[in-house]
């Protein structure tokens, strides 16, 4: 199958707000080419294997998006474009400049491993690229990761928090459901941190990499790979659910969530964008749900929820 590429130049300010319209139109791969992000990685110690020389800050980043060139791509890029001509509306002083190229699958998976290299995440995970190779330090949790055309790769601002926010809530023993699992990595995770898993797609590639995924991590005894609309493909109830996804597709499971979630159970929100954190917000307290912890981190919020009056749920 060949690929669309389509790449936005934006002012830094403006890169999670363009990233966002990409998964709105359910855009299967989105990377970010952020100058600042990455001399921040190196310099932070967390990128411990990499090889980029000096960076250039530009006060830009480039956001790319990859959608199928399908029946769907033409409906698709015009609403990306209507989307960004209200963002300039809105932000004017924003510089956002967008080009398309078609790509064959080999030569996308070309250009963004380019990017993806071993990386420490919060206290004991160590994200690693199956191409990559690295020495563990005491303590590390490998996660052996190939996302192929499935978004996750660890180093998005969502994923991170996701990550972050599972060494702290998931315990051995616990059931967790992945809404929206993308390549896997945070169902492995769980697992690698002691828990069952179910972990759901509605995309078959997603589902195929996910499936990979936990296959070169070997914890297929812990994690169920599954593909269906999110909750509804799921019985019984879990100690932990986590929706990595966008605002307006949490919203719309909060309704099916006391079916699948425990009476002290935790829900993890993530994949919302700053401008919509308040409806989000507003969306979990009517559901039910209070917010324990909020976690931010260039520009994305994660919330962290239970339930308010959990024993007459």
């Amino acid at each position: 199958m060949n690929w669309r590429e389509v790449a936005v130049t934006v002012s830094s300010v403006g890169e999670e707000a363009v990233a966002d319209l990409f998964y709105q139109l359910g855009c299967l791969g989105v990377s970010v080419e952020d100058p600042e992000l990455l001399r921040s990685y190196i310099e932070s110690g967390n990128w411990d294997y990499h090889d980029f020389g000096e960076v250039e800050l530009t006060g830009t980043s480039v956001v790319k998006g990859y959608f199928p060139e399908d029946d769907e791509l033409a409906d698709k890029l015009e609403k990306l474009d209507l989307g960004i001509r209200k963002l300039l509306q809105r932000s004017p002083d924003w510089l956002i400049q967008a080009k398309g190229i078609s790509l064959k699958e080999i030569d996308w998976e070309i250009a963004w491993k380019a990017y993806f290299k071993p990386i420490h995440i919060g206290k004991h995970f160590l994200i690693k690229p199956t191409w990559e190779a690295v020495d563990p330090r005491e303590g590390d949790i490998v996660l052996e990761l190939d996302p192929g055309m499935a978004f996750g790769t660890g180093t998005h601002a969502t994923t991170t928090l996701c990550l972050r926010a599972l060494e702290d809530v998931v315990k051995p023993g616990q059931r967790v459901f992945d809404l929206g699992t993308g390549s896997g990595i945070l169902a492995i995770a769980a697992a690698k941190l002691g828990a069952k898993v179910d972990a759901v797609d509605l995309d078959s590639v997603a589902i195929r990499v996910a499936q990979e995924n936990v296959d070169l991590n070997h914890v297929n005894d812990q994690v169920r790979v599954v593909r269906g609309d999110l909750g509804t493909v799921l019985t019984g109830q879990a100690d932990v659910v986590i929706a990595n996804i966008i605002a307006d597709v949490i919203l719309i499971l909060l309704p099916d969530l006391k079916r699948i979630l425990r009476a002290d159970g935790e829900f993890l929100a993530s994949g919302i964008i700053e401008n919509r954190a308040d409806d989000v917000e507003e969306g979990l307290k009517e559901a039910g749900l209070e917010i324990v912890e909020r976690l931010e981190d260039s520009g994305w919020i994660l919330f962290r929820a239970r339930w308010a009056n959990y024993e007459s749920v």
